[in-house]
């Protein structure tokens, strides 16, 4: 969580606000790979690559 938070206050100190989006979509393309990685439904989501 302490990574988190540094985080948090280097995006805040450097007003780099416009990163939170772009971090956001990586962490949901990695939460949806692993979930998906061996399951039925593999092949489709390959296809949004």
């Amino acid at each position: 969580m302490e990574f988190l938070r540094d985080l948090w206050g280097f995006l805040k100190v450097r007003k780099k606000f416009w990163l939170m989006p772009v971090i956001l979509l990586l962490l949901l393309f990695g939460v949806l790979i692993v979930l998906t990685s061996g399951s039925a439904i593999a092949p489709f989501i390959y296809t949004l690559f």
